[in-house]
């Protein structure tokens, strides 16, 4: 283990834990557990907490953070360490494969891309060099090595199509064979009274709606048949800065598909801010006179009077890359081909050899640490005295960093019927800076599980926080979003912000640090500092949840006006 991991703080269960369990373990009885009260439910589970530990966490975190697994870029060696020690740790628990043929794999077919592109803006007799990646990314998911485009530009706001809101940022015009030039996140309609705050009743707020993801904008640019789309990137709505999206540089994935990737346009871009503003008053506009006329509805598209010149020339490998499956079937013959979900991505950003200095992107919180959270919650179900009457099953997908794919490839090649998932409970990082008073739910509101949990949390003082940053986007950023999209009812949540013994901004300003200092970069590894007492009680939080699913006569379902809700119905209707 390298020499920076030795000082990192352990934490085991503390003794007030240890004798709270003894007693919950006492307290244990007998009948159905669904007409039970928490606190019952919970001495049945007492096995199930004693098995999740800091010590297990940190361990998990550490062996999958190592240098020697380089970063678990898909298709790598790493790749092949990750699997070989996840399928490891979930037989040494005696769970079977989840896969239909009792395999712990699930294929994941891939194309990668390493782009090699030149790029310029043309306006009139000016040419506006861009670098890549400084000023610039781009993608093809075409599978073509060779891509060429030489098309006008033309700004169209957010770039959204959004009846229910009566918003259209494309007014009827024909943009097919055009590169479309967009602003990032929802449009920001103000408040009519109050300009310093946005209109609740337009695009949630100041939360983000899926309109406001990069992947709509390129769904969305598709769709109609425009060239490309190129979106602004800005720090502040993005939540994270322009390097983070530096692997772009390096490769791109995206699943196989049978048409080679002709329904999506032939690039997809990020241009930096100050390269669009300059851009922009070549062309004589003017930045923020567009985004202020971006946030009305009476927008129209705006053509600049200048080209994009592109050709990206492109490295195509189809590669396999894998998804780890695991399987607790159910005690209840009559509910075991029921299903909860517990989800967790192992891929991270892999090696970058033109780096100087440190080349790994280890990912220590990103995700190894949500994928130690999934090993231990199926310790701590492989612990309990009996098995819940349905299925728990664990799933390890790749390529999350790469777009969602393993996720979007599992949920739309399912080992078990979508009809037969209850529910999805998603973890993508862990709580290492100690415990907290609460949870945050990443979209609190949209489903029942958010009162399954509240109920779970009651007993213990705890409570439910919403997303301290619903700008940003989080629901629509992990594996979870793959299975709403398909309808199942989804539950993610994050650490806390209400941090115990600490003041009030404490848990903000880590957040902060973080995402400044080590989101996809190679610092993020484990630090001395951690604490993962917070981890423990959130992984314990989460084992009940999916208990009393596993348990419950009733399902979980979406809340009225949900954006998935009308998907599951119709599901279940059939």
């Amino acid at each position: 283990m390298p020499s920076r991991f030795r000082t990192i703080r352990r934490v085991g269960t503390p003794r007030r834990a240890r004798l709270a369990i003894a007693a919950l373990l006492c307290a244990a009885c007998s009948g159905d557990p669904s007409s039970e009260s928490p606190g019952n439910l919970d001495a049945r589970l007492a096995p199930g907490y004693a098995a999740i530990t800091a010590d297990d966490l940190m361990a998990h975190t550490r062996a999958l953070a190592d240098d020697s697994l380089e970063g678990r870029a898909p298709a790598s060696a790493g790749e092949d360490k990750t699997v070989r020690y996840l399928e490891a740790q979930f037989r040494a628990m005696g769970l079977v494969g989840g896969m239909p043929d009792g395999a712990f794999v699930q294929h994941v077919t891939l194309v990668r891309a390493v782009p090699h592109p030149e790029a310029s803006f043309h306006i009139g007799s000016r040419v506006l060099p861009l670098s890549h990646p400084a000023d610039y990314l781009i993608r093809s998911r075409r599978e073509q090595p060779l891509i060429a485009v030489d098309a006008d530009l033309l700004f169209v706001g957010y770039g959204v199509d959004a009846p229910e809101y009566g918003w259209d940022d494309y007014k009827n015009v024909d943009v097919k064979g055009k590169v479309l030039v967009m602003l990032i996140n929802d449009p920001a309609v103000p408040d009519p009274r109050d300009s310093t705050k946005l209109d609740s009743t337009m695009f949630k707020g100041s939360a983000m709606t899926y309109y406001g993801r990069w992947t709509y904008k390129y769904e969305i640019a598709a769709a109609k048949g425009a060239a490309g789309a190129i979106i602004i990137h800005e720090t502040g709505p993005a939540g994270y800065p322009f390097s983070a999206l530096d692997n772009l540089a390096r490769e791109a994935f995206d699943i196989k598909s049978a048409d080679g990737g002709a329904r999506h346009s032939q690039i997809e871009a990020w241009l930096t801010q100050p390269k669009a503003e300059e851009l922009l008053q070549a062309a004589g506009k003017d930045f923020a006179v567009l985004k202020a006329a971006a946030r009305r509805k009476d927008f129209v598209p705006v053509p600049l009077g200048a080209k994009a010149r592109v050709r990206l020339q492109q490295d195509l490998a189809t590669v396999q890359s894998r998804n780890v499956v695991a399987l607790l079937p159910g005690a209840d013959a009559a509910r075991r081909d029921e299903y909860v979900v517990y989800s967790a991505h192992w891929d991270h950003m892999g090696r970058d050899t033109t780096l100087a200095g440190d080349q790994i992107f280890n990912g220590a919180l990103d995700n190894a640490s949500g994928v130690a959270q999934l090993l231990a919650l199926a310790k701590g179900f492989t612990a309990l005295s009996a098995r819940p009457p349905r299925s728990i099953m664990f799933a390890a997908v790749t390529a999350e960093e790469k777009g969602l794919l393993g996720a979007k490839y599992f949920a739309a090649n399912p080992p078990v019927p979508l009809t037969k998932m209850l529910a999805n409970i998603n973890m993508d990082g862990i709580n290492q800076w100690g415990r907290t008073s609460d949870v945050t739910v990443i979209g609190l509101g949209n489903s029942t599980l958010d009162d399954v949990l509240a109920d779970v949390l009651r007993p213990a003082g705890r409570t439910r926080s919403p997303d301290a940053e619903p700008e940003k986007g989080f629901f629509y950023r992990s594996d979870h979003f793959e299975f709403a999209k398909q309808g199942v009812p989804a539950l993610f949540t994050d650490a806390g912000t209400q941090y115990i013994g600490k003041d009030a901004a404490f848990g903000q300003q880590q957040r902060d640090e973080y995402t400044t200092r080590d989101y996809h970069r190679p610092s993020d590894e484990i630090k001395p500092n951690w604490d993962l007492s917070g981890a423990v009680e959130d992984t314990r939080v989460l084992l009940a949840v999916g208990y009393r699913v596993a348990t419950d006569a009733t399902w979980p379902t979406w809340k009225p006006g949900t954006e998935f809700k009308a998907k599951r119905d119709s599901m279940l209707a059939r």
